[in-house]
């Protein structure tokens, strides 16, 4: 969401929009430098007048205009965390009341510059309330002559909480609405509010981030056959795209000039080490990971691998699972894809995320010398990784859209992905990079391996096709241009 946000406007402003940018401030974004206080607006909210203060923040791009709202809720505890972690018990609690706030303050901020505004461009659940006070509450009648639309970024995500009967509920939040529950609940839990099922029921106007990824979302899940749907939410879906309200429109990829030549093996392992040496140092957890980290670079040769794989993403189910499916053996096909490479070939995985995923991949680098575990981020060397790799892994069992894949075809990297979502929308398997499917869990994991190894073996045994492939990848394109003119055509307009 986060690249859209920060790209997609500068698109529009080139096909001559006007875009502006609204988020919560989180208690950083009003302290950085430039940063103006030009505003505020009195915000009904959980029973109350709320104070939001509106900043005017500077960004790269003067089109834009770009405003940050700020409220002690946005950040609880001065934390300047975007998200909180409030357990299984109350999941989306605090987020759910920080977002319920955000869409209060922009709809009184839309209704109250009304005259100026064509569309209203919201994103993923966060934002979906202000289309349930868009439609419900009587102060922002005007919002409904202004144009609304939605996009889903990841429907796994839904923001759900009760009705009533908690701090963090619709009632607590706004408790003089009066609403129709029908428009509003959750399919599968009748006294809970889900937000985005809501957003899609109530905008003008719904997007996803790809085009494969909005016929996917129109079917149930299935996950005896491996398949991530609509999460409940398909009928919504299917009605959606009935009404000719749901478009598929694919993310863009940034294009600037960059340095495509292969960082020298020495450069890349100096880098890594002393990152992973301030993370060593900085970290309250975790510190075995960067310990064995730092073990496995001491050990590695000299001279560069044969072949070099690598994969960057946050450790979720979604990106790792097929990673970890048992193939046979008791072996998952990380395992397999490592025995396959190895004296001659190495991967490196960069990603944090789940604690549990963590400690599985500690797991499996603990036995596979040929397996640098990165339990971190780093912009100084991830960069570095897309330009050094052979071969991108990215065996996501949903994608909506997913970037890695593009950035690292961008660097002349091919890519072995699973033939879902906006995977399947940029990588052409055996044209520019490698796909795999299967009926199962058990065999996309097994079609996975298969391809990697078949991916490998082009490499080393028919070094034509694969400079060919390797020259299509980076020849591939996804702009924002074109992702612009079908957002204005099929969803603004």
């Amino acid at each position: 969401m986060g690249d859209v946000i920060r790209d997609l406007p500068e698109a529009l402003a080139d096909a001559e929009w006007e875009p502006t940018v609204i988020t919560p401030a989180y208690g950083i974004f009003g302290q950085l430098p430039g940063a103006r206080l030009t505003g505020s607006l009195d915000v009904n909210f959980a029973g109350a007048r709320r104070n939001v203060e509106i900043f005017s923040v500077p960004g790269t791009d003067t089109r834009i205009r770009h405003l940050a709202f700020e409220h002690p809720l946005f950040s609880p505890a001065g934390t300047g965390k975007i998200y909180c972690d409030d357990g299984h018990d109350r999941p989306f609690a605090t987020d759910a009341s920080k977002f319920a706030l955000f869409s209060a303050a922009a709809a009184a901020y839309a209704s109250r510059e009304a005259g100026t505004n064509d569309i209203v461009h919201l994103h993923d659940w966060h934002t979906a309330l202000y289309l349930v006070l868009r439609r419900f509450d009587e102060r922002f009648r005007n919002l409904a002559d202004i144009r609304t639309v939605f996009t889903i970024h990841n429907l796994a995500m839904q923001g759900v909480r009760p009705l009533a009967g908690d701090p963090s509920s619709l009632q607590a939040w706004f408790p003089e609405l009066a609403y129709d529950a029908a428009m509003l609940v959750d399919p599968r839990w009748g006294d809970c509010i889900n937000p985005m099922a809501a957003a899609i029921r109530l905008a003008d106007g719904v997007s996803t981030v790809s085009p494969t990824y909005a016929m996917e979302v129109q079917q149930p899940d299935d996950p005896e056959h491996g398949f991530h749907g609509g999460e409940g939410l398909e009928q919504d879906l299917q009605r959606a795209a009935a009404e000719g309200r749901l478009v598929g429109i694919l993310n863009g990829c940034m294009y600037p000039k960059l340095n495509r030549r292969r960082p020298g093996w020495r450069r890349l392992l100096d880098t890594i080490r002393i990152e992973v040496e301030h993370w060593r140092q900085g970290a309250d957890t975790g510190g075995p990971l960067h310990d064995l980290a730092l073990e496995r670079l001491g050990s590695l040769p000299k001279r560069r691998p044969g072949s070099v794989l690598t994969s960057i993403g946050r450790l979720t189910p979604q990106k790792v699972d097929l990673f970890l499916t048992e193939i046979g053996e008791g072996r998952t096909a990380l395992d397999a894809v490592l025995d396959d490479l190895g004296r001659e070939g190495m991967l490196i995985l960069l990603g944090s995320g789940d604690a549990k995923l963590e400690q599985r991949m500690f797991d499996i680098a603990g036995r596979h010398g040929n397996f640098l575990f990165l339990c971190g981020y780093s912009q100084d060397f991830t960069d570095l990784l897309y330009r050094a790799g052979d071969l991108f892994l990215m065996p996501s069992s949903f994608e909506p859209c997913g970037i890695s894949q593009m950035l690292a075809m961008r660097a002349g990297q091919p890519c072995v992905v699973h033939a879902v979502g906006g995977l399947r929308d940029t990588v052409r398997d055996s044209v520019n990079g490698f796909s795999f499917a299967g009926a199962t869990r058990e065999e996309q994991a097994s079609n996975f391996v298969t391809r990697v190894r078949d991916a490998i073996d082009m490499k080393t045994k028919d070094t034509d096709r694969w400079l060919r492939t390797r020259s299509a990848a980076l020849a591939a394109r996804f702009s924002w241009k074109a992702a612009a003119g079908d957002y204005i055509n099929r969803l603004y307009l």
